[in-house]
């Protein structure tokens, strides 16, 4: 594996443990959060996408970047692949609809889809990874 090659892969790495475990960790936090008011909960969303919206671009970069330094060969793995770019847009587009919820309901609605889909992602990533043919 190339210099270059090991950056790409880092960074998407890390951008992905940004966005799915930060995710994971504020659903964890937000319970011990609510009884202190109202505004911590939403300070501490407001703080997460400081970083993990920049994640996510660098997580879509990552992938095209990806996704273009295949074989064609490997592009021909399309259905694995076209399972993760649908999860990463449904966590993406659920992740920003979250962020614009009012209402309890839409919160956990959305913030639940965000998160399980970027599982989704995460798990064809690794599948991916792992799949030789």
């Amino acid at each position: 594996m190339s210099a270059l090659e090991t950056t790409r892969l880092f960074l998407h790495v890390l951008a992905a443990t940004i966005w799915v475990g930060g995710q994971l960790t504020l659903a964890a936090l937000v319970p011990a959060l609510r009884p202190l008011g109202g505004d911590v909960t939403r300070t501490a969303a407001r703080q997460f996408r400081r970083v993990a919206w920049p994640a996510f671009a660098v997580l879509v970069a990552t992938g095209v970047w990806n996704v273009a330094a295949l074989t064609p060969d490997e592009r021909a793995r399309t259905g694995t692949l076209t399972v993760k770019l649908i999860a990463v847009v449904v966590s993406g587009v659920a992740a920003f609809a979250h962020e614009r919820a009012t209402s309890r309901r839409g919160l956990a609605v959305w913030g639940a889809l965000a998160a399980v889909a970027a599982l989704v992602a995460l798990l064809y990533g690794v599948i991916l990874a792992g799949d030789p043919s």
